[in-house]
């Protein structure tokens, strides 16, 4: 490692770094205007020129690598004075306003610091742009650092910003249209993050007394957020620079989704309905409420006609005691989340496959890809900082992009290869590209002799599986999955990444072990840049389950018959002997009359689970509901009888556990508003008043924690100290050990070697016929989460606000539709009314919808088809006819 002399100090850097960062990690505040850690240096607002001895003249230290020996001058007279000079001349732009209201901009900080005052025109909102809700654009006082332009193509690649003319006449101004909303902007607020001035700010956002750091609550990438706090308010949000995962990057959602916190309709009370409609009740009173149904229940009709809904918006704490709750309280393992109907799929064919239901690799390999195929996914909107980072990296030409998607969107622009197969119909393309590459002998032999079994079954069954055979069920043409299969079996490694396309199906849990198969046969296993890795939805999806929140696993997700023992000896008591209900299961027994209560945590499945009708069929025949939650959901407002109000996730301690298994710290913020309480207090609580106190006896989530890792072994070497440092990813043994990033790489999860799986393709039951001629396939879009519970209440519903139906152009026609008509979906069981748009993105004969506004009822058309093998609903084919709004007869292609 270089040794240096920096304004006399003698400094040790990393090889490689620049004289910036060496005087910055030395404590050396050295001015950069142009200069963000983000991007490439380009050295040129000059403020950072430096003096290095024996040098004839003056270099910039951003652009300047550090050697061994250097003598470096900072801070002498003529430096300061000429930097004095420049921040005056930059002086000129900047509103004396605005210098007061946004203290904290880089220029006004260095211009206090050098006595320099603002000499601009006044602060006008005439000449202002907020065509994006969430930003204020005065390029008025813009100094051309460049900095929103390369921090919008390098980090983001959105390539919003560029800068036209030259010289003194040189300005930055939207690369399409002249609005910013024109532009392509989606609101990630990289580059009002790195604007040194107010030329972009964020609206609306209040001055920080305090900055916290915590994990961010929408998506399953789990970045870490700085949010920062005033007068018990959130005021800002930004994304924390050393984070692992987002490197400094946020999505919108992340940056600016916070204001649903303060929303005016929070559950601040607890809530009992009567005759006379919803009433406030006192904690006690409606505890004992809760106490006594759920007492009644069990004697009169026994533990198993109750279950136990948890949250995937919820802290693994949470989520441990809510499962706990469910055996150790209730007596009975009818408990499960969310994960049922996205990922549940995912994570029973990998644990089968590989012997852990979770990602074999971590997001850091994205980088090292030479190809990368992203399956059933739209991260670009789904999980925005992994999309963004999968299309730097193929911009860069460093890796080449397979897309198995039936839209042409978000990365399918780019890619090498795109493959729009038709929906439900992963398992012959899975198959199809195993035929090629042993067809071919693309495959990694050495793998199949010391890693794999059952090569020889698996290389027959897929021998029948041609392109040709493929290509006429996918709907794809037979040399597009053969370039597909020569592309990711020889320029390796190979990343995968998979979405909820290809596990929400009725042989979603196969279409995951399709991945697994080639990913084993071509080695790309156990290795950097390589992997199959799951993109979870919600924040911490990965970690209810993986807490025991199914009926057929405990925490650490140990199989509920191999950790038996450990788990009553540690609780003292037995666990139920009858095996419990799944989520899906649990609506069935409701409608069937032998599931009597349940209790439902941040989980709106009035709105949210396939097949709304049979769903509220269901509800409306169950004795007691009981919703913990943030406000009045559509489950609590039709079927609720006790709401208990909730903490979100700005309001509570804990951790969250991402999708590349790192396990993160959740701070406090803010204080839940009126008697709000976390989800581990409110369980604490009633079940002290079921007679179990001694069993929720914590006085904090570091001991719920503690409690987890004691009965889970790869989390063991996982507590709070060393999270408060930095998030860890399991298998964490002991405290000495470093966290996993890679899994299986000379052994897998159940042994030395894993069996290949011959898969056998059994189409869905979902059909279209001349009544129901198109498929409906439903999705996520950038601005909205979910069913808007926490979006829907945020200024992202200004760029969102509202579901639609996107349309190809020629069935447009056909029907007779035009951009923004309101249209009817109709399917089997249900319809929705929705805006159309039209998509060249879309094929002829395939629709798609988002289901985020409770209002639209988009999960009314979905319908009863699930997984065969773990239950989770097929929300990605639904057989549908379309009509416009103001025609009393179908019409329909």
């Amino acid at each position: 490692m270089p040794t240096l002399k920096i304004d006399g100090e003698t400094v040790t850097a990393v090889a490689g770094k620049s004289l910036l960062e060496a005087a910055r990690e030395a404590g050396i505040a050295l001015p950069a205007l142009c200069s963000d850690a983000r991007c490439d240096a380009i050295g040129s607002c000059r403020l950072c020129l430096v003096e290095i001895q024996g040098r004839g003249e003056l270099v910039t230290a951003c652009e300047t690598p550090v050697e061994d020996g250097m003598w470096v001058a900072t801070a002498t007279t003529d430096l300061e004075e000429y930097r004095a000079t420049m921040l005056g001349w930059y002086a000129e732009r900047i509103a004396p306003e605005d210098f007061t209201a946004y203290p904290d901009k880089y220029l006004h900080r260095l211009m206090r610091r050098y006595g320099v005052a603002p000499a601009g025109k006044p602060a006008d909102a005439e000449r202002y742009d907020v065509s994006i809700p969430q930003i204020r654009v005065d390029m008025e006082q813009c100094v051309d650092c460049l900095r929103c332009v390369r921090i919008c193509e390098e980090v983001q690649g959105d390539f919003v910003w560029h800068e036209i003319d030259r010289g003194d006449q040189s300005h930055i101004v939207p690369k399409r249209g002249i609005l910013l909303a024109e532009g392509g902007c989606v609101a990630c607020g990289a580059c009002v993050d790195s604007c040194p001035t107010a030329a972009l700010v964020d609206t609306d956002a209040g001055i920080a007394e305090t900055w916290t750091r915590t994990t961010c609550a929408y998506c399953g990438v789990g970045c870490e957020l700085e949010i920062g706090s005033a007068a018990g308010r959130i005021v800002a949000s930004r994304p924390a620079m050393d984070a692992p995962v987002n490197k400094g990057h946020a999505c919108a959602k992340g940056r600016y989704g916070f204001d649903f916190v303060h929303s005016p309709d929070r559950l601040t009370q607890p809530m009992i309905s009567g005759p006379g409609g919803w009433r406030a009740a006192s904690w006690d009173e409606a505890l004992d409420a809760c106490a006594a149904r759920l007492q009644a229940i069990i004697a009169d009709h026994g533990p198993d006609t109750i279950g136990i809904l948890a949250s995937s918006r919820s802290t693994n704490e949470d989520s441990y005691l809510a499962q706990k709750f469910a055996r150790l309280v209730v007596g009975t393992h009818n408990v499960d989340c969310c994960a049922r109907v996205c990922h549940t799929p995912t994570a029973a064919a990998m644990k089968a496959m590989l012997g852990a239901g979770a990602a074999t690799n971590s997001f850091d390999d994205i980088e090292q890809a030479a190809t990368i195929l992203v399956a059933g996914a739209n991260p670009l909107e789904c999980h925005p900082v992994i999309g963004a980072r999968i299309r730097q990296q193929v911009l860069r030409g460093k890796a080449k992009l397979i897309v198995v998607d039936p839209r042409r969107a978000g990365l399918a622009e780019i890619a090498t290869i795109h493959l729009p197969l038709k929906p439900g119909t992963d398992i012959p393309l899975q198959n199809a590209i195993a035929h090629v590459i042993l067809e071919e002998e693309l495959h990694d032999r050495e793998c199949a002799r010391t890693r794999i079994t059952g090569f020889a079954e698996f290389a027959a069954h897929v021998a029948e599986w041609t392109p040709e055979r493929a290509a006429e069920i996918c709907e794809l043409p037979a040399d597009d999955i053969r370039a597909a299969a020569r592309l990711y079996a020889t320029e390796t490694p190979s990343y995968c990444a998979h979405g909820l396309g290809v596990t929400e199906h009725v042989q979603g849990t196969e279409g995951v072990m399709g991945l697994c198969n080639l990913a084993l046969i071509t080695g790309n296993i156990g290795k950097p840049g390589a992997g199959v890795n799951p993109l979870r939805g919600q924040n911490n999806v990965q970690g209810t389950a993986h807490m025991g929140c199914d009926p057929g696993i405990l925490a650490g997700a140990q199989r509920l018959k191999d950790a038996r023992g450990a788990f009553e000896a540690a609780w003292g008591q037995k666990l139920p002997a009858k095996p419990g209900l799944h989520l899906m299961e649990m609506i069935d027994a409701a409608e069937a009359g032998t599931l009597k209560g349940l209790v439902v945590i941040g989980y709106d499945i009035a709105a949210t689970l396939a097949n709304e009708y049979a769903v509220a069929r269901a509800l409306a025949r169950l004795d007691t509901v009981i919703v913990v939650d943030l406000f009045m959901t559509e489950t609590a407002r039709r079927f609720g009888h006790i709401l208990l109000p909730a903490a979100s996730a700005f309001e509570k301690d804990g951790t969250f556990m991402n999708a590349e298994r790192r396990i993160q710290r959740v701070r406090t913020i803010v204080e839940p508003p009126g008697a709000a309480r976390t989800d581990w207090q409110i369980l604490c609580s009633l079940a002290a008043r079921m007679g179990h106190a001694a069993d929720f006896d914590y006085d904090s989530p570091e001991a719920i924690w503690d409690e987890i890792r004691a009965l889970w072994s790869a989390a063991a070497g996982i507590d709070y100290a060393r999270l408060d440092r930095q998030g860890l990813q399991w298998p964490c043994p002991d405290e000495d050990h470093p966290g996993t990033a890679i899994l299986h790489e000379k052994v897998f999860g159940h042994g030395k070697k894993a069996a290949l799986r011959p898969l056998h393709f059994r189409p869905s039951p979902e059909q279209t016929d001349t009544d129901y001629p198109l498929l409906l396939t439903t999705g996520r879009a950038l601005h909205q989460f979910n069913i808007g519970t926490m979006t829907g209440r945020t200024r992202q519903r200004q760029l969102r606000p509202t579901d639609r139906l996107d349309i190809s152009p020629s069935d447009a026609r056909e029907i007779g539709i035009s951009n923004g008509d309101i249209v009817t979906v109709e399917s089997r069981y249900g319809a929705a009314e929705l805006p159309a748009r039209i998509d060249t993105g879309l094929r002829d004969g395939r629709l798609f919808a988002t289901f985020h506004d409770p209002a639209r009822h988009v999960n009314a058309v979905t319908g009863p088809v699930r997984d065969r093998m773990v239950g989770a609903p097929e929300y990605k084919r639904t057989a549908v006819r379309v009509r416009r709004g103001d025609q009393t007869s179908t019409r329909s292609v």
